[in-house]
C-alpha cells in the first residue's frame, strides 16, 4: 500500500472538504488519501465514491467512520459495503472500536484509530487496532489539548506500530518534524482545503489564506464537541466569537456548522495561497529533501506493512 508514497504524509479526512476530487487527487500524488465516509448524502454515492477509491493509484485511500454510530442503519450499511469491497484501511473514531476491529479483520482489512488522550490510545490498544492516529493540539476539525512534544513519545512508550500525527501540520518542516517525534506518517487538513479540489465553498479557501493563528478558536458550541473555528466565518454568521458558550447552543437561523461556519487549524498561519494537490505535493516533497529529509521512512512502512501480513 505504501510503496509509491511521494511522502510520508496523508491527507485528513474532513466531511465537506473530502470531495471526489480531492481524494483522488491526492490518490494520485502519493498521498494517504482520508474521507469522512459518513459524508455521502446515500447508500448510492457512498458505493460510487468506494469504485472511485479502489481505482489504481499511488497510494492508498483510508476511510473514516465514528464507531460511535456503530447499530445505526446507516452506519451498518455503509460499513456493509467496505466489506463487500475488502477495503483495506478503516479510520475509526469516536468511540470503542472493538466492533468494527472484529469485521475489518475479517476481510483483511487494518483498522486505525483516532485518539486524542493516551487513556483513549490505552483503550484501542486493547481492541487490536492496527495503527493509531494522534489527533494533537492545534488541528482543524475537531481537535486534542495535547501536544505532540509528549503525546507522541508516551504513546511510543507502548506501542511501536503504525503511528500518524496531525495537528497544525502544513509544510515539510512539520512533516520531518513529526517523524523526528516518532511518527510513521504526518496528517495534513487544513493545509489540503485550501486547494481547488477540495470540496468547500471559496469563501473558505479565502478565509484559510487570510487568517492567521490568532483567529482560529476552539469551541464546543457549535455541536458540543471542541473543535477549531476560522473567527471571521463566526462573526459571519452572528455570533460572537469571544462570549461563545462551552457547551452545545443553537444556531442562528439557517446557520450550519462546517458548511455556513468553518474549520481550520492553527496551521492556516503558514498558508498564504491555494495550491492545486499535485502542485502542494510536489513543492512539499521537493522542500522535505532540501531539508534532509530521509528515505528510511520508507522502510518502516515496508516492515509495518509486512507485519500486517
Amino acid at each position: 500500500m505504501f510503496a509509491q508514497l511521494e511522502l510520508p504524509l496523508m491527507c485528513a479526512p474532513m466531511s465537506i472538504a473530502s470531495s471526489p476530487a480531492l481524494t483522488r487527487a491526492c490518490v494520485e500524488a502519493g498521498v494517504v488519501a482520508g474521507w469522512q465516509g459518513g459524508a455521502a448524502t446515500n447508500e448510492t454515492e457512498f458505493s460510487h465514491y468506494l469504485a472511485m477509491l479502489e481505482a489504481p493509484g499511488r497510494a492508498p485511500a483510508i476511510v473514516n467512520l465514528p464507531a460511535r454510530m456503530a447499530g445505526d442503519p446507516a452506519f451498518d450499511s455503509r460499513f456493509g459495503l467496505l466489506e463487500q469491497a475488502r477495503f483495506p484501511l478503516v479510520l475509526s473514531s469516536v468511540g470503542d472500536p472493538a466492533r468494527m476491529v472484529e469485521r475489518v479483520h475479517g476481510w483483511g482489512g487494518r483498522v486505525i484509530q483516532d485518539v486524542t488522550t493516551l487513556r483513549h490510545a490505552e483503550k484501542a490498544l486493547a481492541a487490536g487496532v492496527d495503527g493509531l492516529m494522534l489527533t494533537c493540539a492545534g488541528a482543524g476539525g475537531h481537535t486534542g489539548d495535547l501536544t505532540p512534544f509528549a503525546f507522541v513519545p508516551a504513546v511510543r512508550r507502548i506501542w511501536d506500530g503504525l503511528l500518524i500525527v496531525a495537528g497544525g501540520i502544513a509544510d515539510a518542516r512539520a512533516i520531518r518534524g513529526a517523524l523526528a517525534l516518532g511518527a510513521d506518517l504526518a496528517c495534513m487538513g487544513t493545509r489540503f482545503i485550501a486547494t481547488p479540489e477540495s470540496g468547500v465553498v471559496q469563501r473558505h479557501r479565502d478565509m484559510i489564506v487570510r487568517a492567521g493563528m490568532e483567529r482560529i478558536v476552539p469551541s464546543a458550541a457549535m455541536n458540543g464537541v471542541v473543535a477549531n473555528w476560522i473567527a471571521d466565518s463566526l462573526e459571519a454568521a452572528g455570533l460572537d466569537y469571544l462570549e461563545l458558550p462551552d457547551h452545545r447552543t443553537p444556531m442562528p437561523a439557517g446557520i450550519k456548522p462546517w458548511r455556513d461556519i468553518f474549520s481550520a487549524g492553527q496551521s492556516v498561519g503558514l498558508i498564504d495561497t491555494e495550491l492545486p494537490v499535485a502542485q502542494l505535493v510536489k513543492s512539499l516533497s521537493s522542500d522535505f529533501v532540501a531539508m534532509g529529509g530521509h528515505s528510511g521512512w520508507r522502510a518502516r512502512l515496508a516492515s509495518i506493512e509486512a507485519g500486517w501480513r
